[in-house]
């Protein structure tokens, strides 16, 4: 049997790069998956597509409720949309970095509670949030991402605290450099987008950049039954860039 036959899944950001992988790999091991996105164009065929906008409470809430009225319960909910932010703390205007913290903190924050009674009523949840390596260590020109990141794991590690041993079990994976195509626009906008990948592949120990395949598999891995001792942590899928 598939490790999520039955299981209902929520993916935010699924429209493309790690959340549309996290969305096919459910998908392909039997469970019903909920995709959600600001714009659901792109997230794989069999998914449940939804328009979400997860900073908005709402819009957070109401995607928790659709997939439990229609399936009868939330087995794992994967915090992963995210936004970038490419400046220093000079640089970085207060509009930026709150559109930062509403995406990466409040999109997390909202999908949590909203998803977190349900799974302590039925004794059995999954809450994996999609973090960074930038939550554990300081990038240059990344002020909002990297303290955003890191308020995520924090949080993370909270709700692991706060609700172990009724079920839920709650964690973070934390990647490095994806090749994604979120970092194909973001190198779009560099002068020389050649030489801006170059950086950072070389930044990376193993000489490469991850793909989206090995952070879905990590979090799946955390999300699995095979994870059952497992909260609170942080599953790095880096390259070896903390490491170094």
């Amino acid at each position: 049997m598939s490790r999520f036959s039955g299981r209902t899944v929520l993916v935010t950001g699924a429209g493309s790069g790690i959340g549309h992988e996290m969305t096919r790999r459910f998908l392909a091991e039997g469970a019903t998956v909920y995709a959600a996105d600001l714009s659901p164009v792109g997230v794989p065929d069999g998914a449940v597509a939804l328009t979400v906008d997860v900073g908005d409470p709402g819009s957070a809430e109401a995607a928790v409720s659709r997939a439990v009225s229609e399936t009868g319960a939330l087995h794992v909910l994967c915090n992963n949309a995210g936004a970038s932010s490419t400046t220093d703390a000079v640089a970085c205007t207060v509009e930026e970095w709150d559109h930062t913290f509403a995406v990466n903190c409040r999109g997390v924050f909202l999908g949590t509670k909203f998803a977190l009674p349900h799974m302590l009523a039925q004794g059995d949840g999954v809450i994996v949030n999609t973090a960074s390596v930038a939550g554990l260590v300081g990038l240059r020109d990344r002020a909002a991402y990297c303290a955003s990141k890191g308020a995520v794991i924090a949080f993370t590690r909270q709700v692991a605290v706060q609700y172990a041993g009724t079920g839920v079990r709650c964690n973070t994976v934390c990647p490095g450099t994806v090749d994604s195509p979120w970092v194909g626009r973001l190198l779009a906008q560099t002068d020389d987008p050649g030489s801006a990948r170059a950086q950072l592949v070389a930044r990376q120990p193993m000489g490469r950049l991850g793909t989206p395949a090995e952070v879905a598999a990590a979090a799946l891995y955390l999300a699995s039954d095979e994870a059952s001792f497992i909260t609170g942590a942080e599953l790095v899928v880096d390259g070896g860039l903390v490491a170094g």
